[in-house]
């Protein structure tokens, strides 16, 4: 297994994976974002090839082995965050061209985006920002995901930052692996009518790096 940067060839080649890698990190509340399983897959794709983008293969990690890729991380500078969430307004255009979502359909997201943004924290300046980590289900419990985030912390401290920072659904069982990689929380966040669509509390969870 070897981690490499996504380059061009490499974001077209494991394209296909990528949504269900990144849809894998948190499905209740991409249940509850985007309503419709198609909708979310045609935005994750179209935002991977756009550079700078919430979910763009310019800020990908990937571990692959062969010609298969095993797992996926999606890493940057902290004030990005709210640069690349704003960059997917680009994307939709597209997608309402393509018919890939409807008018109906990017106004319930952008409502139920509103009403669930304040699960997500501002992401300070001095913060490496780990936004999706994935590996395969086959592949899980072979180190991958140690590698995956080991890496970020180490591409942290390369760009002199001083926390690694991440957000994780707090029923995520990967609450367990970042505790046991030296992660504390930080904060819980709520959201009221997310909650109550299913949406647990999100944890902020970081590391001195």
């Amino acid at each position: 297994m070897e981690l490499v940067r996504a380059d061009e060839q490499l974001a077209q080649q494991f394209a296909a994976d990528i949504p269900e890698l990144v849809y894998a990190t948190g499905p209740v509340s991409y249940d509850y974002h985007f309503d419709q399983r198609s909708v979310f897959d045609a935005l994750v794709l179209r935002s991977w090839q756009t550079p700078g983008s919430l979910f763009g293969a310019d800020a990908a990690t990937l571990a692959v082995e062969g010609d298969e890729l095993l797992g996926l991380l999606i890493s940057f500078h902290g004030p990005q965050f709210r640069e690349r969430v704003a960059a997917l307004g680009a994307v939709w255009p597209e997608m309402l061209a393509a018919g890939e979502a409807s008018e109906a359909d990017l106004g319930g997201i952008l409502e139920r985006s509103e009403l669930a943004h304040w699960l997500n924290p501002e992401v300070r300046k001095h913060v490496y920002y780990v936004h999706a980590l994935s590996v395969k289900p086959e592949h899980r419990g072979k180190q991958i995901g140690v590698a995956l985030l080991s890496w970020a912390m180490q591409e942290g401290q390369r760009n002199g930052l001083k926390v690694l920072e991440l957000d994780v659904l707090s029923d995520n069982p990967a609450v367990h692996f970042y505790s046991s990689m030296g992660l504390e929380l930080l904060v819980e966040s709520k959201a009221p009518q997310p909650q109550a669509y299913g949406v647990p509390p999100e944890w902020r969870m970081g590391k001195a790096l």
